[in-house]
Formats: structure tokens, sequence, C-alpha cells
């Protein structure tokens, strides 16, 4: 096992997203396993608050945009102090932000950008690697022309701990109502628009959508329309995601576009059954009737007949959650995912 370089990561993403959790469950847990790191995100009193409650060495800058200069050489500086063996920058904005290497005279590191989605190329042309956190981001990566020796898959974890359910009295829902759970923005690419043609196909379940975004009013809309106003509770965006979890009875995913599909493999490590648009991320991760039920993306008839169908069938639904609950295990554990980030940051460093 190869020692832990020292890591300087740049985060400037948004106060709630996919991403940005993952970011700080990673930096979390290196801090936990001794990583000497430094992270740099923007301004954002929460996250900062976590983070140093945690361990972690906190710097917050601007990261305003492009033109925001004063960020770069605030980067440039930071990196020129704590001396890092790898840099690695979250997503566009932070790498673009970079500072290029004339700003950086005698520096050694190697510069990583990490991806979880299909970016565009111009915003990491100062990175050495890119790390995709699935093999179809690896693989269009490559097909763009950045070398395949220079890009590695590097999976996400998510937070296991088991949590008391939330009362479902709280929100409304019978606690014998079958309960069915979506996680994410609410924007048109999570096909919530589905998945609530769907909830009227499907008498009798409930369901819960924990997200915040621009298509709120308009899903709200929808419901009323549909008439599942009664059946439909809109959570705002929640950081207690295992006890949501815990309450309900499967996870919906309806995504038009999903890269990933970090909810997937929450159900999973709370042994949870998902059904699940055949969108990238979920068609990739899901081995359908195994780990969980695919559905055609934008087909509500077929994601409606896959919920009544686990809501009918107990046994099948807890044959598919300890499916899951394995699929889990064997690649998306916390201690194995943070061991390989640590193996290939430690292979890397300073070779820029």
């Amino acid at each position: 096992m190869s020692e832990s370089p020292r890591l300087l990561q740049a985060m400037a993403g948004a106060p709630v997203g996919g991403a940005e959790a993952f970011f700080e469950r990673l930096a979390v847990a290196f801090a936990r396993r001794g990583v000497a790191q430094r992270v740099a995100i923007r301004r954002d009193t929460r996250r900062a608050g976590a983070l140093r409650a945690a361990g972690v060495d906190v710097v917050e800058l601007g990261f305003r945009g492009p033109l925001d200069l004063a960020t770069r050489w605030a980067l440039a500086r930071e990196i020129g102090r704590f001396a890092p063996g790898v840099v690695l920058g979250w997503m566009n904005r932070a790498c673009a932000a970079l500072p290029p290497r004339a700003m950086l005279p005698g520096a050694r590191h190697a510069t990583v950008g990490r991806l979880g989605g299909y970016y565009a190329l111009k915003y990491y042309r100062r990175c050495d690697w890119l790390v995709a956190n699935t093999p179809d981001i690896r693989d269009w990566l490559v097909g763009r022309g950045w070398p395949a020796a220079r890009v590695v898959h590097l999976p996400n974890f998510v937070d296991a701990e088991a949590a008391p359910a939330v009362d479902r009295a709280a929100l409304g829902t019978p606690a014998g109502a079958t309960l069915a759970l979506a996680l994410g923005r609410l924007h048109p690419n999570k096909g919530f628009d589905v998945l609530l043609e769907a909830l009227a196909r499907a008498p009798g379940v409930h369901l819960w959508i924990a997200g915040e975004g621009p298509e709120e009013q308009a899903l709200r809309a929808r419901a009323a329309t549909l008439g599942v106003e009664r059946r439909v509770r809109f959570l705002g965006w929640r950081r207690d995601v295992a006890a949501l979890l815990a309450a309900c009875d499967m996870l919906a995913c309806p995504s038009r576009h999903e890269p990933l599909g970090n909810v997937v493999i929450e159900a999973w490590a709370h042994r949870r059954p998902v059904v699940a648009a055949a969108s990238q991320g979920p068609r990739q991760l899901l081995r359908d009737g195994e780990t969980g039920l695919l559905v055609p993306v934008d087909d509500a008839d077929a994601l409606a007949r896959a919920m009544l169908a686990l809501a009918a069938d107990p046994a099948r639904a807890a044959a598919l959650a300890a499916a899951g609950r394995d699929a889990y295990e064997a690649g998306f554990a916390e201690a194995a995912v943070v061991q390989r980030y640590l193996d290939f940051l430690a292979d890397i460093s300073g070779r820029s």
C-alpha cells in the first residue's frame, strides 16, 4: 500500500448537489485516513463548517467564473504554500480556475480533473489526468481524444450508516401504504414528470420527492392535474437520505439523463429495491431483474407496472434489495473506493 500524497482539492460547486455531497464524503473519509489535505471551496458557511468539524483544512475562495483572476491567484498561492503532490479539481468551474504552470514556479504536483458527467474538455486543459466516475464517461473521454493512459474510472461511495425512519404520519402518508422515494434536482433531466404520470397509473402507491430546482411549481401543477397531489409530498432538499430510505418501500429513479445514479447506490446501501429508467448510469449499474428493475426511458406505463409489481410481491422486492446490497458491498463501499483513490493519487503524485 503506497503512502498517501499531500492533496489539495478544489470544489466550486453549488450548495447542494450529488457531486458536491460526494466531494464532502470523500474529503471527510480522507481526513479519517490521515491524508494531508487542504480543500479550496466556493464560499459556503455550511460546507466549510461541516468540513472543519471533521478535521479538514478549508480555504474559502470566490470561484466567480472564467474572468475571476483573484481566485486563480489565490489558488496559486495556496498550492505554493501547501506544496501538494496532487491537485484535484472537481468539475468545470474549479478545473477552469486552476492556475497554469507559469504561475507556479518550482511546483511538481500532478493535476487531476474529476468528472461526473459528459462535460466539455476545454475546462480541463490544465489537467494531467482525469477521473471519471463511470466506465461510460471514461470511454467517452478517450473517444474524444484524451489519452487512455491518463484517464481512470473511480466510482463513488455513499453513506451506508442506518438511521431511524422518517415518521410517515408527519408527512401525511399512511403507515401501511406502498411508498416510493425519488431523490434529485427538480430538473427535466430527472424525469419526475414521468414519475407523476406513472403514479397516476399506480393506485395506492404514495410518493415522496426529495429535491429542489426550477421544475418544482410545474411538477406541483402536474400532480394536481393528474389528481395525485394527495399521494405526493415534495420534501425540498434533504440531507437525511438514510432516514428517508428507511421509511420507504422502494426507490424510483425515472431520469432521462443520469451519468451515474448515486441514488441507486444509496438505495442498495440501505437495502431498498430500485426501479429505474434505463438512462446511462442506471443501465450500467443495474442488472435488470437481479439488482433492480429497469424500464424504458419516458415510459410511464412501464414505470407504473414495475412499481405495482414490487408492491404486490414483497418477497421479490426483498430479494432485489438483498442483491443490491451485495452489489454495493462489492463495488461501492467506502473503504474499497477510498483505497482506490489513494492508490491512484499515490501512483501519480508529482507526475505532471
